[in-house]
Parts: structure tokens; C-alpha cells; sequence
């Protein structure tokens, strides 16, 4: 079920949203002191290809560090994605077999505003952590 799902949400939203999180990822990488934005960014991208099945976890040793990243990341690129995904998530949430897909963009809001200091992981290992 899950790869039918995957399937259709790349073709419904999946594949725009990654494009745009490697267009941040490429933009990030451009200057030096942001390539770990970037690398982010091309996780994330990877995560809004196939969100079923997997979902997002808080990384151990995440500390300071993240959270400024984190603000640093709202000003420059996270405020328009995740306005990207919400945005989409609304427009699929219009009709009833939209409704999975919307919420997977809405799932997906958090990570696209604060990357850093999480891990993306199979749902089945989110009770390990």
C-alpha cells in the first residue's frame, strides 16, 4: 500500500515539492558557510519524494547549534516551503482521495521549517528512538 501511495503522491505533489527542496539545497550550497543547509535541504528533498512509511525523528546530540541553524533556515528558505506545502496540502485536501496527501503535506510542514537536528527514519524504527 505504501509504494501505491508513494506512487501517486509523486505524481500529485511529491516531485514539485523535491524540486524545490533541491533548488534551496542548490541555492545553500552556492556560499560555503551554508552547505549544511544544503545537505539538508537534499535529505529533505528525498523525504518529499516518499513520505509513507517514514517519518521524522529528533537526532540525539542535536543541541545549540541546530536551533540557531534552524532560525538562520526559516529566514532564508524554510517559510516558503513549508508555504509551499501547505498550500498544496490545501488544494489536495479538496477532494476525498486527496485528503492522505494533503496531510502528508502537512506532515511534512515541521521538517521543511526546522531540518536540522532531526533524522528521517522508517516508521517501523520511530519507537527505537
Amino acid at each position: 500500500m505504501r509504494t501505491l501511495l508513494n506512487i501517486i503522491w509523486l505524481v500529485l505533489a511529491g516531485f514539485w515539492m523535491a524540486l524545490s527542496y533541491v533548488a534551496a539545497g542548490i541555492v545553500c550550497c552556492i556560499l560555503i558557510i551554508t552547505i549544511p543547509f544544503g545537505i539538508a535541504a537534499f535529505r529533505i528533498a528525498g523525504f518529499a519524494l516518499w513520505p509513507f512509511g517514514r517519518t521524522t525523528v529528533p537526532k540525539r546530540g542535536a543541541g545549540v547549534g541546530s536551533l540557531v541553524g534552524n532560525i538562520i533556515w526559516i529566514i532564508v528558505a524554510g517559510w516558503w516551503l513549508a508555504l509551499g506545502h501547505l498550500v498544496t496540502g490545501l488544494l489536495l485536501c479538496i477532494t476525498i482521495i486527496g485528503i492522505p496527501f494533503g496531510i502528508a503535506n502537512f506532515k511534512l510542514i515541521p521538517v521543511s521549517l526546522t531540518p536540522l537536528g532531526v533524522e528521517i527514519v522508517p516508521s517501523e524504527d520511530a519507537t527505537r528512538f
